[in-house]
């Protein structure tokens, strides 16, 4: 399953682990070990660069928090769990958006409760393209 790609979906997740080692001091990230264990109904904070049309620029940089739904071989599906400021509300891109990431892209982490597993249960608006 490919990651998502800025050129043909309009955003990507940003590398979490290049953040970290570029300031370690100042960019926490939650032990690997807990970013490669997460199970459906954690949520994890994801960083997201978006395309935009603004006078600000062409790209947006949102940090926000996806619920996981399912464990991939190439890490995590989810689906997102915030409703980007940077975008006008679309069917493309919007809360309740399937997506898969890695645990490279995990930057913080809220454990699950019986609300967010019931929650990671439910069809997502848009499934990722498989």
């Amino acid at each position: 399953m490919r990651e998502p790609d800025f050129e043909i979906d309009g955003w990507c997740l940003e590398d979490g682990e290049a953040y970290h080692a570029e300031a370690p001091d100042t960019f926490w990230l939650p032990e690997r070990q807990r970013r490669e264990s997460l199970q459906p109904g954690d949520i994890a904070k994801l960083i997201f660069r978006i395309s935009v049309d603004n006078a600000d620029g062409n790209v947006a940089v949102e940090r926000m928090w996806v619920l996981v739904r399912e464990r991939t071989s190439g890490g995590y599906l989810g689906i997102l769990d915030n409703e980007p400021d940077a975008i006008a509300e679309n069917d493309e891109f919007w809360l309740g958006t399937e997506l898969p990431f890695s645990a490279k892209h995990v930057i913080n982490v809220q454990e699950r409760d019986d609300a967010t597993v019931a929650l990671a249960q439910e069809e997502p608006l848009r499934r990722w393209p498989r």
